[in-house]
């Protein structure tokens, strides 16, 4: 297989593929041990598409996709479109505001970033951005992890953050820091208007180059013994607390 493909796996994503439309896909593999009732409606829809569905031996799969966790389903399709975060500005939709854009810093895991993903769907995020480099970026393992929510979301690729977020900014959108340290309460904070939420990365948070571009750094209070949120709960938090001040 080229570089110029991906193997999607598992249910939901190659159904949110399909139902996304922004990929090309390919052929679709199916498990001859998987029953035809829980396959039924993908392949309806690849019939319709006019996209083949291949069935195939269960070792077939587990080396088209490297691993044995791929619920007996793969597509073969484009990879997933990213587009360049420089500029950014000048594609915000109109339509879309007040803007609530999603800035990751280096998240590395790919389960974190898939659930992170999904939960800005959920949310309400309007556009999601991911560095270029020191990051896990959109491809079949964080598609799954999203449950295939990944499939439908709006990403973009910056290569330097902080140049980025001082775009954001000089267009009216303010920039709020998720950080342990921060000095005012997530809850506090007014979420309402234009703005950019950056969750850092799993290990070190926000880089300080990068909190040097924050409007505002907000904390989620905690009541406990441990001092610290995963990067994709802690995000969750956040981002529906800003769709709760939204509504």
């Amino acid at each position: 297989m080229n570089g110029a493909k991906d193997v999607l796996f598992g249910f939901h994503p190659v159904n949110e593929a399909l139902r996304a439309g922004k990929r090309t896909i390919y052929r679709i593999f199916v498990s001859r041990r998987q029953s035809l009732k829980r396959t039924r409606k993908i392949q309806d829809q690849a019939a319709a598409a006019k996209i083949d569905t291949v069935r195939v031996e269960q070792k077939v799969l587990d080396t088209l996709t490297g691993t044995e966790n791929h619920q007996g389903i793969a597509a073969e399709v484009s990879p997933f479109p990213v587009r360049n975060a420089s500029g950014i500005a000048q594609m915000l939709k109109p339509e879309k505001e007040p803007y609530f854009i999603l800035v990751l810093e280096n998240i590395e895991d790919t389960h974190n970033l898939g659930a992170i993903i999904r939960t800005a769907l959920c949310a309400g995020a309007d556009y999601i951005l991911i560095p270029k480099n020191r990051a896990a970026r959109p491809c079949p393992a964080v598609s799954k992890s999203s449950a295939g929510a990944m499939e439908h979301a709006d990403i973009f690729i910056m290569t330097n953050t902080a140049n980025i977020l001082r775009e954001l900014k000089e267009s009216g959108v303010w920039v709020f820091g998720l950080d342990g340290e921060g000095d005012r309460s997530l809850f506090e904070a007014d979420l309402t208007g234009n703005i950019a939420l950056v969750i850092g990365s799993e290990h070190k948070g926000i880089r300080p180059l990068v909190k040097k571009e924050c409007d505002f750094l907000v904390s989620i209070p905690n009541m406990g013994r441990i001092n610290s949120l995963n990067a994709s709960v802690a995000g969750g938090i956040a981002m529906f607390e800003a769709l709760r001040q939204r509504l």
